[in-house]
């Protein structure tokens, strides 16, 4: 009540800041005049002239307005198209590294390039994150225009770019990226073995489009680099030929072999499952007679099989995936487009292989993996534009830290946005579609049919064909012709169907896009050019007059921003248009959320065969459905962010030391710091500081010594011949001798080559040991909520176990740097400068992953599910030999029990 009443006298706080940057977009306006008297040499002076100033001590605030007034005029002249005052203040809010909720077709791709100046001239390089490889293409080239002409560079990160090409790219004042693509370059650089061949640079500020879509929607599985593992393929084909065997629950506690969650896109085994899958599996010759399937061998059995089942109940061909030239394509679910490269982690995508009769690629393992949330966050400052953040704004705030600011319109927005119409079948419900599309074509008037998926959009495509009705699929098949088809969208009577279009980042021109026929004719004069912008203005006005573009989707989507989104397409800059939504209680929005209130519903109103429903309770209602997705999923991010957030401070500490290794020209001191340390370490275990001389270890010393360093050192004759000798001047003489011995090897192998060597091994060591990390990070991970039948935190308990694992893994790297290192050995014929560039894991064997299907659940049992970022189910532990007791004799034959011995050690 106080708020509500502190906000009527004094405004909102989005209110407050739009109103102070007001006050400087007045400043901004009065250079107008001045800019425009300038000459073309004179405006593209003011860059070097800015740049000075700033290196002169000038604050970029002060620098603020005439930059801008800069970026406009040169707009005006290169693009014509003169920034709007909403677009100053949008460009204001980017550079406070915040977000500017601007509505579709405000211009947000113009916005950008002030920001980007005004960094530019600060020496930052900026980073423009859009959602598709389309989008990079067309706003670098388009906006290239004002960036040439103030001498800003521009570069373009694209999918399948040489390196050299990407250092070229990364090394310009504004770069275009898309999201996945600047991860994945930040784990390449990672695991680069010289630096050299790092691309990125430093992350100092980003710009990202689309940010609820980036930084919300695509937060909720990690991107993932990995390699080959164990060859298990033909486990699937044939996991693959049980699934039809097994018979799917279809009610709760009812019959069936499992049961399937969709929420969770889950699979469950149940009891009669577990009998059936074993007999099955026995007959196959899988599962040993006699044998259990959840016997500790066979474990990787139930991972294939839940994989296999999962493939088949619950990932669609032309949903999902496509089948392309016989390889499974992920289809991404939030642009619709085809994701090649990309792999489901966790064994579903060799799982879906099977499935589909492809031929099954490998699993992998992990080399490498991060998630959006702490990929950004490494930014020195963030800032992002959209047309729907608002409704997010808390959990921007609360993992970004970003302030959410909504920018007014620069003309009133007139769309009708129609109640939703909902019908008891997806039969009626397409009926009523086909019908609503013959109608607006009729009237001439174009329209937008939004789908969820290609299986719908192909459908629809069928029966509109049967009804004679000319349109255009926009879909991850017909990528390619994208562009032609958005052009031709805003035509009188054009139907479009589009996969996903809120996610496209495009405006639809009414009548067609004027830029593009000019283009296609190519070259023509004035007269053509009046001729071609008469006729378009005809279509145009025909457009306007018949209604604008009538946005139509066949369902609701999971997020009210991407419903938003899709609404957006129409109406834009004070344009007419329209929007309606059309659903089905078998939809899966409503049938899995929402079917019962709304059925019940329909139920008492009596509603006859395709007679829709449109009431405020049902919009409540499938709101309410909305939501519950929204929570779930934000629960997902935030949980998915608590883990990896452990991962992340370990990710950084080894990263640094990866930089500080390659950076470095000698890391011969830190070899001998390595070398000391782990001395020390052997003498303190087998000679305890305050034991007596009868408990002193020589034997087992002078073995780790011989074993570790190749060099056998007399220590018990030592001892023999000076009975005073001190731990402490044993450890020095040890030292001595180990370093002599290193030094020969040095000597004997080459300097230079040596050198090489040591970064080549510890770098090779680090990447080793951080992937076998990683791995048992992701197995520790699948089990850990089960600590909380102990009345334990599984969030802290894995941090804990996480911990002392780092700790034990750096432990182990500098034991194993040493040991190599001290019985390397360099054949004269060996190029030591092409054996450190040699990197072990060639692009070519790498999947870059982003499983955007999977979901992440720290509850679920399943070895398929419970983590997306396990690329393959790790291998059990098998002990070599019996396990030796307490207080037996130690294996080593010192003659003393184990844990004094080596157990003490273990």
């Amino acid at each position: 009540m106080i708020a509500e009443t502190l906000s009527k006298v004094f405004g909102s706080r989005n209110e407050r800041l739009i109103k102070e940057l007001m006050k400087t977009v007045k400043v901004i306006n009065d250079l107008e005049a001045h800019m425009q008297s300038l000459q073309d040499e004179e405006l593209a002076a003011k860059t070097p002239e800015l740049r000075s100033r700033i290196e002169g001590g000038t604050s970029v605030e002060e620098i603020l307005p005439e930059a801008f007034a800069v970026v406009r005029e040169v707009s005006r002249r290169t693009l014509n198209m003169r920034h709007f005052d909403v677009q100053l203040v949008g460009g204001m809010v980017l550079h406070r590294g915040k977000i500017a909720e601007m509505r579709t077709g405000e211009g947000k791709t113009l916005v950008a390039t002030l920001p980007v100046f005004l960094n530019a001239l600060a020496g930052h390089s900026v980073h423009i994150v859009t959602v598709n490889d389309y989008l990079a293409r067309r706003d670098a080239q388009w906006m290239g225009a004002i960036y040439d002409f103030l001498g800003i560079t521009v570069g373009v990160v694209v999918p399948n770019i040489t390196n050299e090409e990407k250092r070229d790219a990364y090394a310009c004042d504004v770069v275009y990226a898309t999201n996945n693509e600047l991860g994945f370059d930040y784990l390449r650089d990672n695991m680069a073995f010289l630096g050299s061949l790092r691309a990125q640079g430093k992350l100092t500020y980003a710009i990202v489009d689309e940010v609820d879509s980036i930084l919300i929607d695509e937060a909720r599985t990690p991107l993932i680099i990995s390699g080959a593992a164990e060859d298990s393929t033909a486990l699937y084909a044939q996991m693959n030929k049980i699934v039809p065997n097994l018979k799917r629950q279809l009610e709760e506690e009812g019959p069936g072999d499992f049961s399937v969650d969709e929420k969770t896109r889950q699979v469950y085994l149940t009891d009669e499952g577990h009998d059936n899958a074993e007999h099955y599996l026995s007959v196959s010759g899988l599962l040993p007679e006699g044998s259990s399937l959840y016997d500790f061998s066979n474990v990787g059995l139930v991972h294939h099989l839940l994989a296999a089942l999962r493939a088949n109940t619950l990932f669609k061909r032309d949903v999902d995936y496509i089948v392309h030239e016989g390889q499974i394509v992920i289809v991404d679910e939030f642009t619709g487009r085809m994701q090649p490269g990309r792999r489901w982690s966790d064994g579903l995508h060799q799982a879906v292989e099977a499935k589909e009769g492809v031929k099954v690629q490998r699993e992998n393992q992990t080399l490498a993996s991060i998630t959006f949330q702490n990929y950004f966050r490494l930014y020195d400052r963030l800032a992002g534009m959209t047309g729907t953040a608002d409704t997010e704004a808390e959990e921007f705030q609360q993992i970004y830290v970003l302030e959410v600011v909504v920018v007014p319109t620069h003309m009133n927005m007139i769309r009708d946005d129609m109640a939703d119409l909902v019908y008891r079948t997806a039969n009626e419900k397409y009926k009523a579609i086909v019908d609503g599309i013959e109608d607006c074509c009729n009237r001439g008037q174009p329209v937008l049919v939004g789908t969820a998926s290609i299986d719908t959009s192909e459908y629809l495509s069928g029966l509109l064909k049967k009804k004679g009705i000319a349109h255009e699929i926009l879909n991850a098949k017909q990528h390619e012709r994208e562009a032609r088809i958005i052009a031709q969208a805003g035509q009188p009577s054009a139907v479009t169907i589009a996969t996903n279009m809120a996610g496209r980042g495009t405006d639809i021109v009414l009548g067609g896009n004027f830029e593009m026929e000019l283009a296609e004719a190519g070259g023509a004069d004035s007269a053509q050019t009046a001729a071609i912008m008469e006729q378009w203005q005809l279509r145009h006005d025909a457009v306007v007059g018949a209604g604008g573009l009538h946005v139509l989707s066949t369902e609701r989507h999971e997020s009210r921003r991407v419903d938003n989104q899709l609404r957006g397409r129409s109406g834009r800059q004070g344009d007419p248009g329209s929007s309606r939504f059309y659903l089905s209680l078998e939809d899966n929005l409503l049938r899995i959320f929402a079917s019962d209130k709304v059925s019940g519903l329909m139920g008492k109103l009596g509603l006859e065969e395709d007679e829709a429903i449109e009431h405020s309770w049902v919009s409540k209602a499938i709101e309410n459905a909305q939501r519950k997705v929204e929570g779930r999923n934000f629960d997902i991010r935030k949980q998915l962010l608590e883990f990896d957030d452990v991962a992340n401070e370990q990710r950084k500490v080894v990263y640094d030391q990866r930089n500080t290794l390659m950076d470095a020209e000698d890391v011969g001191e830190a070899v001998n710091s390595i070398r000391s340390e782990y001395v020390a370490n052997i003498v303190n275990s087998c000679i305890p500081a305050a034991a007596s001389d009868e408990l002193w270890d020589i034997d087992q010393l002078t073995r780790e010594i011989d074993n570790t360093f190749d060099t056998k050192l007399p220590i018990a004759q030592w001892l023999e011949t000076e009975p005073n000798l001190t731990q402490d001047t044993l450890l020095t003489r040890i030292e001595e001798a180990t370093s002599t011995r290193y030094n020969e090897r040095v000597a004997l192998n080459g300097e230079d080559e040596m050198r090489a060597v040591e970064k080549a091994v510890m770098l090779m060591v680090l990447d080793t040991a951080w992937k076998d990390h990683l791995a048992n990070l992701d197995f520790l991970r699948q089990g850990i909520h089960l600590r909380g039948y102990a009345q334990k935190n599984p969030k802290q308990e894995y941090k804990r176990e996480a911990f002392e694992m780092f700790s034990a893994m750096l432990q182990n790297v500098r034991h194993e740097v040493v040991r190599l290192l001290s019985r390397v050995q360099i054949k004269p014929s060996e190029n030591v400068e092409q054996i450190a560039q040699q990197d072990t894991r060639p692009a070519s064997k790498m999947q870059f992953i982003h499983p955007s299907s999977s979901s992440f659940d720290e509850n679920a049992t399943s070895p398929s599910g419970t983590t997306p970022s396990s690329a393959a189910a790790p291998k059990p532990f098998v002990r070599e030999g019996r396990k030796v007791g307490r207080n037996e004799p130690c294996p080593c034959g010192s003659g003393r029990k184990y844990k004094v011995c080596h157990g003490k050690a273990a």
